[in-house]
């Protein structure tokens, strides 16, 4: 997964003094060495996080919403990384238990949120969520490197 830092300047019309600045990273699983043969899932974990700054004078609240694309698969089902003309399934979750999709709200996939209320004295707030990878157990792959991207797009 590729690292993403987003930029944002959000001006709320209708609300004069009331000015936002957003930034969002992420860093994606490393999941290290699949080996075929073994007999559990490979886990890693990545990250992303953002975080909105009140730059004028009047308080304001700001919600985030997270959505992420499918990469090289074909569907939120299961993603894709590929080596050449090899692909080795896997996904991406919000939680631990590895049941709920990081996605775009379609083909069972959710997308993730976050409210800010921005306030003279606190003008400032962050979060970060934990972004769950796994890898099936048993799938039979040619040795290689296998990458994908995910592209993760914060709306406000």
């Amino acid at each position: 997964m590729k690292r993403a830092l987003l930029p944002c300047l959000l001006v709320l019309p209708g609300l004069a003094g009331a000015a936002v600045t957003c930034s969002v990273t992420a860093t994606g699983p490393a999941f290290g060495i699949y080996n075929p043969l073994g007999g559990s899932p490979l886990l890693a974990n990545g990250a992303v996080s953002a975080t909105c700054t009140l730059t004028g004078t009047r308080s304001t609240s700001v919600s985030l919403v997270s959505s992420y694309s499918i990469g090289s698969g074909a569907s939120y089902a299961s993603r894709n990384m590929v080596s050449g003309t090899s692909l080795l399934g896997y996904n991406l979750y919000f939680d631990a238990a590895y049941s709920q999709v990081r996605g775009d709200g379609t083909g069972g996939s959710q997308t993730g949120g976050a409210t800010f209320n921005l306030t003279r004295t606190n003008p400032t707030q962050s979060v970060t969520s934990v972004i769950y990878g796994r890898i099936p157990a048993g799938q039979d792959v040619a040795p290689g490197s296998y990458l994908d991207t995910i592209v993760i797009t914060v709306t406000y």
